[in-house]
Order: structure tokens, then sequence, then C-alpha cells
């Protein structure tokens, strides 16, 4: 079958309750289109233990496939049609600096909490799980932060230092009881600076890492666009800087960014920082507004999920290999993600 998409339709329709397809909201509107699930990181995570079919295909990036592969029950396969789909900011916390970086912060006595973004590893996230931590989204991260907080003296908040301090700022979190570990390069390898007079005293210490898609909405794009226009309105990512986040009107998770746009007034004109897939899928699904993208964003990453790689994959999903995550990762690591998911319910 030439067309891409009706072998993917003829697939399904053949395997029935067999095979289900998860998409991130991230994804391609050609993708979105054949799945049967759609969500954001939250979302999706809870529907896994739900779902009773033998194959689950993740369209997204990688550590989402290993979120599934962690909380599948037996005999549930997780796959992703391309395991080259990674995220940088994931990558950006390595599970054996992360455990290095808890002990080292944890030498004086105190209690440290990890706290990982669902947007990190499985491996960090077991090592976060064996320390008694937990995991977050942007859809939960306020209530995650302070249950972190409310389990010991500090918290150690993983990967991304701007939902670290959106969330803190939302807690109202004095600054002075705050700081984001410094990241310097020795010899060619970026490693990080953990200096115990400097942390000793603080309640949220942030990792260094950042979104490089979010990264990119400015001060100087929002100011230009009020200046044309004051009565538009501009929501961001909480993964944006927090000066960013603070001159827009709202910041939150996707399926805040959706709930916002749905419920704006006909004749709305508003402005979206996020992944450019999401806010034209937006722009088309209510017409009656002027929907556009704080400027042009696209994840590569999200990106290498195309409609040829997911039928390649179905063509012989019952001889693919699928998304595994050690025992000795896996039991922490869920141990990590049920917390959230017992917190949040």
């Amino acid at each position: 079958m030439e067309n891409p998409a009706q072998e993917i339709l003829a697939i399904k329709e053949a395997m029935g309750s067999r095979l289900a397809i998860l998409g991130h909201h991230y994804q391609s509107d050609a993708v979105i289109a054949l799945t049967d699930i759609q969500g954001d990181s939250l979302e999706l995570s809870r529907r896994i233990s739900d779902l009773d079919a033998e194959h689950i295909v993740f369209c997204g990036v990688f550590f989402m496939a290993e979120s599934a592969a962690i909380l599948r029950r037996p005999g549930q396969k997780i796959h992703i049609p391309d395991t080259t789909a990674t995220c940088p900011m994931a990558d950006m916390a390595e599970a054996g600096r992360v455990e290095t970086t808890l002990n080292i912060l944890q030498a004086d006595g105190r209690t440290v909490i990890p706290l990982t973004y669902v947007n990190s590893s499985a491996a960090v996230k077991g090592v976060v799980g064996s320390h008694g931590g937990s995991v977050c989204t942007s859809a939960n991260a306020r209530t995650m932060l302070q249950w972190a907080m409310d389990q010991g003296d500090a918290v150690l908040f993983l990967p991304d230092k701007h939902l670290a301090m959106n969330t803190a700022n939302a807690l109202n979190i004095p600054e002075d009881e705050r700081i984001i570990l410094p990241q310097g390069v020795i010899d060619g390898d970026p490693r990080l600076f953990v200096n115990p007079a400097a942390t000793g005293g603080k309640r949220l210490i942030a990792w260094p890492g950042y979104c490089h898609i979010h990264e990119e909405f400015s001060l100087h794009t929002i100011a230009e666009l009020r200046t044309k226009d004051p009565a538009i309105r501009i929501v961001v990512h909480p993964e944006c800087d927090p000066a960013v986040v603070k001159a827009a009107d709202g910041n939150g998770s996707t399926t805040f960014l959706i709930n916002y746009a749905a419920q704006a007034p006909a004749g709305s004109i508003i402005y979206i920082g996020t992944e450019a897939n999401l806010v034209s899928r937006l722009a088309a699904r209510f017409p009656d507004k002027t929907i556009r993208p704080l400027s042009l964003s696209l994840c590569e990453d999200m990106g290498k999920i195309t409609t040829d790689k997911l039928a390649a994959l179905l063509r012989d999903i019952d001889s693919a290999r699928p998304v595994e995550v050690a025992d000795e990762i896996r039991e922490p690591a869920r141990l990590a993600l049920e917390r959230m998911l017992e917190a949040c319910r």
C-alpha cells in the first residue's frame, strides 16, 4: 500500500483491541489523525494502566515510551516508531550525576527529596524513586513541588530550571531560599559544580536544564506584539523563562493552553508560546478566533515520528523489539511515578 495512512488504518482494523496508538499533542496533524488517544504527558501516563491492548505504540519522544514501559502491565509491549526521537532537556540530566549530586547535597544530614520532571530518562526516575522522590508534569508541578517540600528539608528539582522557578513563583517560595546549580566545562566535559556552602540553606535546588523550544520565546517578541495591538492575549508554557511567563497573560501545560483557546471569546487574538504543531491545530479547531504561535518553534525530535515510520512499525509489530526498562531501574522508577499518580488523584 503506497499510502501509509491507509496502511495504518487497515492494520488498526485488523488488530482491533490488540493495538492502541497514543499521541502527544506536539505530534504532527498527520500522525495525530491516526492515534486512538491524544494528550499531554500526565494524561497519557494515566491511561496506560487502563489499556487492555497487547501492543501500545507511543507517538512522542523516547522518555514517554520509557514511562509507558515502566507503568505497563505484564504481557503488554510498548513501542515507539523511532527510538532516536529523544528529548534534549531529558538528556541534560544523567542518572550518575543526579545520584552524585544527591549524595553531596545530603552529606550534611539534610533530607533532600528529588523531584524530576517527566521529561527525564527511566534511569533518572529510578534514582529519584530510590531516594524517596517523585515525578511531576507541567500540569501538576505545583502540587508535586509542594508534596516534595513536605517530605524533607529541601528539594532537588530536575532537569528544567525554568519549570522549577516558575513553580516556585506560583508557590511564593522566597528567592533567597532557591538556587539554580551552575554548570561549567572542565576539559570539554560538562559537569555540575555543587557547592554545599551555596546550597546548604536553600529549600529548592534546581538542575540547570531547559527546553530548546521554549527557550526561543523572548520578552522582545512579546513587547513588539503588544505595541502593535494591546488587545492581544499571550499565553505560554511554564518551560519558558520566568521573565517571559511573567510578561504573559497566563501560563500552563498543553492542556491549559488548549482550554484557554477553547474558552476564549470569539474574535480573540491569542499568541501561544509552545510547540507550533499544537498551535496550528488549535488555529484550525477554533476558526472564530485568531490563534498564532509566539514564534515558529518546532521540536525536531517530535518530528521524527512520521506516518511512514508508524506504518513500518505496525507492519511487523508482532516481531518488533519493544521498549524495555531493566527491573533494577523499573521498580524504583515505577514507585516515583506511582507517587505522582497517587498525589494527583
